[in-house]
């Protein structure tokens, strides 16, 4: 069995010539190895079965020789993919997981059923390039640049993919390499295995952009430390997959998800400051601060798209106010485009923060400056953690949205950050705790949230009326105030319907 320790890189046929040079500049010596062709089938049940235990089962041959590989679930953060392997010789392409240690498969996992309902579902035919590259501590990394394609019936999907994986040596080495090639080359790390790739062809399932940012996964039996690693892990994750969905199909609200993933990673430093100190997160929080930044134009991008679109009322009532209608024009024409943010997205300083946050996470950083007091902290069960902190948060929009008190639109948009990190508290630890007790105390709070969003959205338009000094918008304006007063009500009943709720953390 070998535990892969690896580190996956998507890139343009315009950076393949470059790799063997960059090799060169980095290596202490570089040992290159014959280009294989590789023909891989992989197999599942009908039902899914394998993909269902996280387990992936390929056949691959090379010069009439054929191999079985199992994969057993692992972890996969900021491009860092770490699974448990195991490899065994067969004759010609038909697996036989049968022939495996019956001690690797999981609980409820009926070896000879599911080895008697096995079929193919796709296939990644590539060509294999690889090299060993010593470094001078001492080091060596395996680096595979793959090129081809997945296929399933008469679909396909390229594949373009660097690899590199820590055949021995410090881990140290694996991202100063990594660090050099994000340095010279416009590659993105890479989420997704051919595997995970090949399902969603295989099922018709391409990968969408989330509705919302979800609660992160939490064993109730948690220490802190470990739903810090959850939480932050899921982030990154978070952040990645829309940062391909966007690649996929490049919308506006994908990059607002994107926003959503990148706003937890920075949440999640204040969550669990007990145990992690500031210094430790200086750099990051710096580079999330610049990002935050490239991306602060979406949201009013998203409000102007909803104003130039038909399918809401606003587009009328701009329509008979040409001034107003230029002046949106004007600013989607100065948005930066679908191009620009794909440079975003390769740029070497975007993948050195996700490289940095997913060697922060791999290396427990934060333990580096713990005190007696962060290490007692570290190990506190989660569960007490997540308790105090609601009922803190419970008691603080209790007084703030107190019932004796009406609010105005202004008001809502005052609360704005405070709900913001209550919902995101929320996200982090809200798994802790029953499903439907959770959606019910939540579903008021998620409505007022819209509703500030909403609001927002009025504000904006007003503001761009107001700036026209037009008489001619008055009636824009009016019917702006009379549509903010109407969502206000309506927030008002949300607002005090919330207040009513039973906590379903106690």
């Amino acid at each position: 069995m070998d535990t892969e320790i690896e580190l996956k890189f998507l890139l343009s046929d315009n950076e393949v010539p470059l790799i063997p040079g960059l090799l060169m500049q980095f290596a202490k010596t570089v040992n290159n190895k014959p280009t294989k062709q590789l023909q891989n089938a992989y197999f599942d049940t009908p039902e899914r079965t394998l993909r269902q235990f996280d387990i992936g089962l390929r056949t691959r041959c090379c010069n009439d020789e054929c191999e079985q590989t199992i994969k057993l679930a692992g972890e996969v953060v900021g491009g860092l993919h770490q699974r448990p392997e195991y490899n065994l010789p067969i004759s010609g392409g038909r697996p036989s997981i049968q022939d495996f240690d019956a001690s690797i498969w999981p609980a409820g996992f009926d070896v000879a059923d599911i080895a008697a309902r096995l079929q193919p579902i796709f296939s990644t035919n590539f060509t294999r390039r690889k090299w060993l590259v010593e470094t001078d501590q001492g080091s060596v990394i395996e680096v595979v640049l793959d090129k081809g394609e997945i296929t399933t019936g008469k679909q396909s999907e390229p594949i373009s993919e660097l690899e590199i994986e820590l055949v021995e040596g410090d881990r140290e080495d694996i991202f100063a390499f990594a660090e050099h090639l994000i340095g010279q080359l416009g590659v993105r790390l890479g989420l997704y295995s051919k595997a995970a790739r090949g399902y969603r062809l295989a099922d018709g399932k391409p990968l969408t952009a989330s509705h919302a940012l979800g609660f992160v996964p939490l064993e109730r039996s948690a220490t802190q430390e470990e739903a810090l690693i959850a939480v932050v892990g899921y982030a990154i994750r978070f952040v990645q997959k829309h940062e391909q969905c966007y690649f996929d199909e490049p919308k506006l609200k994908t990059l607002k998800r994107l926003l959503d993933g990148i706003a937890l990673i920075r949440h999640s430093f204040w969550l669990f400051d007990e145990i992690v100190d500031k210094s430790s997160t200086e750099a990051i929080r710096k580079e999330l601060k610049w990002l935050i930044a490239e991306l602060s134009w979406v949201e009013n991008a998203i409000q102007l798209r909803t104003y130039s679109s038909k399918r809401h009322a606003y587009y009328k009532k701009i329509n008979n106010a040409p001034e107003l209608a230029q002046v949106i024009n004007d600013l989607q024409d100065v948005q930066p485009s679908i191009t620009d943010m794909q440079d975003l997205f390769h740029c070497s300083r975007y993948n050195r923060l996700l490289l940095s946050l997913t060697r922060w996470l791999v290396d427990k950083s934060w333990r580096k400056s713990w005190n007696q007091k962060a290490v007692m902290a570290a190990d506190k069960p989660v569960l007490e953690v997540a308790g105090q902190l609601f009922n803190r948060d419970w008691q603080e929009m209790r007084e703030l949205m107190r019932a004796d008190k009406s609010f105005t639109a202004q008001d809502y948009l005052q609360l704005k950050p405070h709900l913001e990190s209550t919902m995101q508290n929320g996200n982090c630890l809200g798994a802790l705790f029953d499903k439907e007790a959770r959606r019910a105390f939540r579903t008021p709070w998620i409505d007022i949230v819209y509703g500030v969003y909403e609001l927002q959205t009025l504000a904006y338009l007003k503001q761009l009326c107001h700036s026209q000094g037009d008489e001619q918008l008055e009636e824009i304006q009016a019917w702006l105030d009379q549509k903010s007063g109407f969502l206000v009500s309506a927030m008002e009943q949300s607002r005090i319907a919330s207040l009513d709720n039973q906590p379903y953390w106690r």
